[in-house]
């Protein structure tokens, strides 16, 4: 199974058009696919799940749909908080605070103060997130250090980039998943996916649930791993592990 698996929530919009309904009623319908995803990672032992929730560019949409969204969001997180916490999934949001509601600042702060000792699911709700400004938050925070004689420069790594970005506390994702067909990362976890294994599907989001999402585990569980290997080390690494 892969340890942590990131969704590209796509496609409400259409599934609303499609439906002679506006925009927000798919909103509204994939909240139920949040649900279930939700579930099936408790259920499957998977640990880690991210969410793109609201991107920086999302800024751009109808101030209308933006405030039903927040709406929606202030709904979800009433409703399911206590269950959230019952079956321990411990809630952080990653993204910019800034430019975010005040009430949804704090409907997300107590969220990650209740949730806090969760162990059964790490759920990351990417909200006002970017993944270019995400690198360009983490190397100021690093150029700071730079300049304030903490840290050399000689000994910057892939791993001082990984400290400073909102997901430095997580394995990066094994899976992506972008539902509604569309072939692009829309600038989410950008330095997180370099290998990560993606998975695209035709399906809209609101009609997402379990049986979408274990065919998208299924087709990850027939990939080969290589991570710049070849065939025959992977097998031999495999071979070792079990021996």
């Amino acid at each position: 199974m892969p340890r942590h698996v990131a969704i590209i929530m796509d496609g409400n919009g259409r599934w609303a058009k499609k439906r002679f309904r506006n925009r927000v009623y798919g909103h509204e319908a994939g909240i139920d696919s949040v649900k279930a995803v939700i579930k099936c990672c408790l259920e499957w032992g998977i640990p880690y799940l991210t969410l793109y929730a609201f991107s920086k560019e999302n800024w751009k949409r109808p101030s209308s749909e933006i405030q039903a969204l927040w709406q929606l969001m202030k709904r979800f997180l009433h409703a399911e908080l206590p269950v959230l916490v019952e079956h321990g999934v411990r809630v952080v949001h990653i993204g910019d605070r800034e430019g975010l509601p005040e009430d949804i600042c704090r409907l997300l702060d107590e969220a990650v103060e209740k949730t806090a000792c969760g162990s059964s699911l790490y759920l990351q709700v990417a909200l006002n997130y970017g993944g270019r400004q995400e690198i360009v938050r983490a190397v100021r925070l690093i150029a700071e250090k730079v300049k304030s004689g903490v840290l050399d420069p000689s000994a910057i790594s892939v791993e001082t980039i990984n400290t400073h970005l909102f997901t430095g506390e997580v394995p990066d994702p094994d899976l992506l998943i972008r539902t509604s067909g569309e072939f692009r990362v829309s600038n989410f976890l950008l330095w997180q996916i370099a290998y990560t294994e993606i998975y695209i599907t035709d399906v809209l989001w609101p009609d997402f649930r379990e049986r979408e999402f274990l065919k998208a585990v299924e087709d990850y569980q027939r990939r080969e791993r290589r991570f710049g290997m070849t065939s025959e080390q992977v097998e031999a690494r495999e071979i070792a592990h079990l021996s």
